[in-house]
């Protein structure tokens, strides 16, 4: 009996996925725990493994169609196809047990002309006969004769020539590939968008649709920060089993702006306005599959070293120097952190070398007021130019 192949739970609130890539195809044996095929969710890439050792019996579903959670995917015949050796190659041929039949005669055929007696038809022949042969070169053995005492006419010959199959046409001779850059078309490559990818252009382009979004700009100098990071970054290691980045720092000071600003931290429900009174931060990230945002949940309620254990090593490089962060629905706002840069800063009347880096927050003007906005990119940068007040909530 085979046996069903179903598309496993994929995650909290995660109903369908996409076929991304099947490893097998129809009659090929598989083995326990071997990878069958790949499946494509908004989140993440999974892979279903067989869970019985046979023959694979057929594919319930082609790559690129979406499944739903429980779907089949495929059948596997338990057992089948597993060290088994051929049986037709094992089994000796069985020994005639009756007289073989006696071959029907063979169909009477046309007399066959000797090249000798050919030949000498033709000669027999008149002689426009004789020029039309070597004319077309027809060969005398293909000419059957008609005519009176075994010539050959003008009209067996035409025969012969027409019973000549025709030389296959020669391949078209490819044109010349011009030189030069070659045509656009030629130096392209069409690659199906995963679904990863379709989501999240989905819902940024929803975010430029729907929401009044704009953007804000400051700059932080990170002296502080990082001198308090270089001092500490050992210690913390060894107690939290983690690295201490700036990501901790920066998700503790938003937590601060929205805290004295709540409207960042509240989103649209058609006419409503729902105000949060808790504060989870999505880090959003790029990776070579696309964005991906890790949520820090209850992020208030989280020390420096839970942050960093949630978030990994997700988001510790630098980016771009500065950018226009767009927001993913149903955020309201969006902070945008930037590479930091050594730039030349008056610093108490002198011109001091600092680390500098911007910052960025794009937001729905129909939630925030762009005094909002202000007031919370500033706050962010008091909390990371003086790390203090993040320890003592002030």
């Amino acid at each position: 009996m085979a046996v069903e192949i179903k598309v496993p739970a994929l995650g909290e609130s995660v109903t369908e996925a996409t076929v991304a890539k099947w490893l097998v195809k129809a009659g090929d044996a598989v083995t326990i725990d071997q990878p069958l095929c790949e499946l494509e969710t908004d989140k993440v890439t999974v892979e279903v493994n067989a869970t019985v050792a046979g023959s694979i019996v057929d594919l319930a579903v082609a790559e690129g169609a979406t499944v739903q959670v429980g779907g089949v995917l495929c059948h596997i015949e338990a057992g089948a196809g597993v060290g088994a050796g051929s049986s037709a190659a094992a089994k000796p041929a069985a020994a005639p047990t009756a007289a073989a039949p006696k071959p029907a005669p063979a169909p009477a055929a046309a007399p066959v002309v000797a090249p000798a007696a050919a030949n000498a038809n033709i000669a027999a022949s008149g002689p426009a006969t004789r020029k039309l042969v070597e004319e077309t070169g027809v060969a005398p053995s293909a000419i059957q004769p008609t005519g009176k005492d075994g010539r050959a006419t003008k009209a067996d010959v035409m025969a012969a020539l027409s019973s000549i199959p025709a030389p296959a046409a020669p391949a078209a001779a490819k044109p010349a590939v011009p030189a030069g850059p070659r045509p656009r078309a030629d130096r392209e490559e069409r690659v199906r968008m995963t679904r990863l990818r379709r989501t999240i252009a989905n819902r940024l382009k929803e975010a430029q649709n729907t929401a009044a979004m704009l953007t804000t700009f400051n700059e932080v100098d990170m002296t502080n920060v990082m001198a308090l990071r270089d001092r500490l970054k050992d210690d913390f290691e060894k107690k939290h089993g983690a690295r201490l980045g700036f990501m901790s720092f920066f998700v503790k000071a938003c937590i601060a702006g929205l805290k004295e600003l709540p409207a960042v931290n509240a989103e649209i429900e058609g006419d409503d306005l729902v105000y949060k009174n808790y504060y989870d931060i999505g880090v959003a990230v790029g990776t070579p599959q696309g964005l991906v945002v890790p949520v820090v949940r209850d992020a208030d309620q989280k020390s420096f070293g839970d942050i960093e254990k949630t978030i990994g090593e997700l988001g510790h490089k630098a980016g771009s120097l500065m950018s226009t962060p767009i927001l993913n629905p149903p955020q309201s706002a969006i902070l945008g952190m930037h590479k930091i840069q050594q730039r030349p800063m008056v610093v108490g009347g002198e011109v001091k070398v600092r680390p500098m880096m911007y910052l960025a927050v794009s937001y729905d003007h129909r939630i925030i007021d762009g005094r909002e906005a202000v007031l919370f990119l500033v706050r962010v940068k008091e909390c990371i130019e003086d790390p203090e007040r993040l320890l003592l909530g002030v």
